[in-house]
Order: structure tokens, then C-alpha cells, then sequence
């Protein structure tokens, strides 16, 4: 990205947010315009594959915190184009301020203070001239005539900057969480042009160093106390120029294409989990590495099984028994998922009792293994027949003398008491 890209364009109104949206609103909008505007959802739409790649390269920057910070800080420095920023060491004239008043700053103030360092230029840590390198790929040149640094020199080249990284969707089944699977995944994002490999020249030229420049990507000019730096209008900032531009990417060194990638989720991948793919985002930016791919997993839920909270390795089923199944005991057969099994449910069981299957749940990769809890309901039918209903009103004449309620009622009045003698 060249310094003027940095300085004009407004990534904030790219994608609609404001100056200090969270990084979750920025995610938010970024991939509203995405699905709006992608290649596959409008082929052959000339400014909605512009939309999207605008909109991905201003995510790119705005997703990165530092780059954000940069952006941030260059657009306040250069607003406009109205004040090109502050350059390398003291101006002509800066010793003249101090003390005899040539520029009407009354003693005590040192210009190179706000560079980072007194008179040797961009060179102290954290002034402006490290901003600006950081900006635009190179140091800042000391003040003077409108001049770059000589070619050669230490800290002139433009730094490689990695490639922002980049976040995606994918929507699998239960199953398919549980057991892992693998899935392709068709992308249409920028990436580095194959026919030039990024440098923007068209195969069998390179680019030039910019002589304006000295390859920083920024000159320097001075003005009575101060030396003003800007980006170099020669090469846009980049310290290079393409005198023949590659014909598949116009001299950008990007170009944006659809790859498909194999994406392996593991066994037992929890929904909003993200899974890493090293070197799949942007490109980088004057051979600097590509940024990462993110893939965010969601998870259909299933109408039988679900995922313990406590270990996301449990699986959990509920299965609906009746009355004389949980008072006399009983074998039921519930199903898994990789089959069926045998259970058995002691006599006496209440309704809502969870009963362990062991290593039926999850089956990670390290040999870890979850297990299926099943509980058992009470299934209280709607309707009885004229036989259900006598046998039922059999029971409840063979029972009058259970209180199922008892032990609750006298806990409460003990609780009752001791707040009385209270």
C-alpha cells in the first residue's frame, strides 16, 4: 500500500462504521458488504467485485490494531494534503529559535525533540520519523532541499509488511463436528499476482529504485524551524517505480482471484470456533509474508444429541421412559452416534437421572474420549383408556398412605421454627 493510500482514502466510510467502531463492528460491517457484494453472489457485476475488494482492503487495515494506529495517525498528520507532517532532525534556523528569537519561540523549545532525536534526523525511537517509517516503509530524510536519502543507506528501503489476515464462515452439521470432516472452500480475495509475483513489473523488467525519493517512499523539505515531510509523489510512496506494469495486475502487484481450499475441522469442534490457516490471507505488501485465514465454525444443532457444558466431550441424550419402567427397572436401547446400545436403568430410578455410556461421545485426535449421558423423563401419557384409568385408580387407593411431599413439608416447618426462635 503507498503512502498516499494511507493519507486519502477514508476506510472508516469504506465500510460505513465510525472513526471509533469496535473491532466487532468493523467485523460486523466488513462482512455484511462481503456477502452483499461477493463474486459468487454477482457474477460478472463489475462494481460490486470493486465494492468487495475496497471493502476487503479496508478491512484489512482497520482489523489490525497497529495498522489501524498508523492509519489513524497519518490521517490526523496529513489530513487533506493541507500539512505534510514532520520530517527528520532540526530545520534550518531551529538553533535561531532558542534563544535569538529568529522565529519568534521563546527559549527552551527543540524541534528535534519532536522527531525523537536532537539533529541525526528519524533516527531516535518513538518520534514521528518512526511513525512515518512505519507508514511508509522507510526512515525520513534530514531536512533541507526536497530530497530523499541516498540510495544505499540504512533504514532508505521500504520494509516488507505482512498481509492482513482474514476471517470466514462455514456452517457444518452435528455430526460433522463431532466425527471432523473436511471441506473445501471456494474463495474470491485478493492475492498475489502469479505473473509479476507481487512486484507490479511486468516479467523479464523489475522496478526501480525511485531517485527522487532514494527509495524511502517520502522527501523532505524545510520551512523556517521545521522540516516538513510528505510522501513522494514521484513513486506514491512505494520507493519504487514500474516503468512497465505488469498487464494482469496493472503495476499493483494483487490481483484477485477464486482458490478453493481444503479446510479439516477436527473431531469435536465447538460452534463460533475458529480454526487457523497459516499464510491463506492477504498478501503482503513489497514481499513481506501473507497474513493468516480464520475460519469461523458454526454448528447446526441436532434434534437428539447435544454437548455437555461441563466437558464439551460428553454428548448428551434424553430419553423418555414410563412409570413402571423407572419403579421396577428395565433395559432400554438407545442410539449413539455410531450406533446402538443397551442400557440399563436400576429400579427405583427418578425421573430426570442422567446414566453414563462410556466412550460414546467425542473421539479426539490425542486419544481423548467423551461419553454419552442419557437421561431418563418420566413420558406421562395425554389420554387413558377405561382399563388404564381403573388400574391407575387402583394405585392410587393401594398408596393413599405415601406423602411424596413429607419429607419437603417437614423441612419447611423446620425452617419455620428456627425462624420463629430467632
Amino acid at each position: 500500500m503507498s503512502a498516499r493510500d494511507w493519507v486519502e482514502k477514508d476506510y472508516y466510510r469504506e465500510l460505513g462504521v465510525a472513526k471509533d467502531a469496535s473491532a466487532d463492528d468493523i467485523k460486523k460491517a466488513y462482512r455484511k458488504i462481503a456477502r452483499e457484494n461477493h463474486p459468487d453472489a454477482k457474477p460478472g457485476d463489475a462494481k460490486a467485485e470493486a465494492r468487495f475488494k475496497a471493502a476487503g482492503e479496508a478491512y484489512g487495515v482497520l482489523s489490525d490494531t497497529e495498522k489501524r494506529q498508523q492509519y489513524d495517525e497519518a490521517r490526523t498528520l496529513f489530513a487533506g494534503g493541507r500539512f505534510g507532517g514532520f520530517g527528520g532532525g532540526r530545520g534550518a534556523g531551529a538553533g535561531a529559535g532558542a534563544g535569538a528569537g529568529g522565529t519568534g519561540f521563546s527559549g527552551g523549545f527543540d524541534v528535534g525533540d519532536l522527531f525523537g532525536g536532537r539533529g541525526g534526523g528519524a533516527q531516535g525511537a518513538g518520534g514521528l520519523g518512526d511513525l512515518l517509517g512505519g507508514l511508509f516503509g522507510g526512515g525520513v530524510g534530514g531536512a533541507g532541499t526536497t530530497t530523499g536519502p541516498t540510495p544505499g543507506t540504512a533504514g532508505t528501503r521500504p520494509r516488507e509488511q505482512r498481509g492482513a489476515d482474514v476471517e470466514t464462515d462455514v456452517r457444518i452439521d452435528f455430526a460433522e463436528a463431532v466425527g471432523g470432516t473436511t471441506l473445501p472452500l471456494r474463495l474470491a480475495s485478493p492475492a498475489r499476482c502469479n505473473t509479476c509475483g507481487g512486484n507490479g513489473a511486468k516479467p523479464g523488467t523489475s522496478p526501480r529504485t525511485c531517485l527522487t525519493c532514494g527509495g524511502a517512499g517520502v522527501v523532505s523539505r524545510s520551512q523556517g524551524a521545521f522540516a516538513f515531510s510528505e510522501p513522494c509523489r514521484d513513486c506514491s510512496g512505494t520507493g519504487s517505480i514500474v516503468d512497465d506494469p505488469c498487464p494482469e495486475c496493472g503495476g499493483d502487484g494483487v490481483s484477485t482471484r477464486s482458490r478453493t481450499l481444503t479446510v479439516r475441522i477436527p473431531p469435536g469442534v465447538d460452534d463460533g470456533q475458529r480454526i487457523r490457516l497459516a499464510g491463506q490471507g492477504q498478501p503482503g505488501s513489497r514481499g513481506g509474508p501473507a497474513g493468516d485465514l480464520f475460519v469461523v465454525v458454526h454448528v447446526n444443532a441436532d434434534d437428539l444429541f447435544g454437548r455437555s457444558e461441563r466437558n464439551a466431550d460428553d454428548l448428551t441424550l434424553t430419553v423418555p421412559v414410563t412409570f413402571p419402567e423407572l419403579v421396577d427397572g428395565t433395559t432400554i436401547t438407545v442410539p449413539t452416534m455410531d450406533g446402538k446400545v443397551s442400557l440399563k436403568v436400576p429400579a427405583g430410578s427418578q425421573s430426570g437421572r442422567t446414566l453414563r455410556v462410556r466412550g460414546r461421545g467425542v473421539h479426539r485426535k490425542d486419544g481423548r474420549t467423551g461419553d454419552l449421558l442419557v437421561t431418563v423423563e418420566l413420558s406421562v401419557p395425554q389420554r387413558l383408556s377405561s382399563a388404564a384409568r381403573e388400574a391407575l385408580d387402583a394405585y392410587v387407593a393401594a398408596t393413599s398412605d405415601h406423602d411424596p411431599r413429607a419429607d419437603l413439608t417437614r423441612r419447611a416447618e423446620a425452617a419455620a421454627r428456627r425462624e420463629t426462635a430467632s
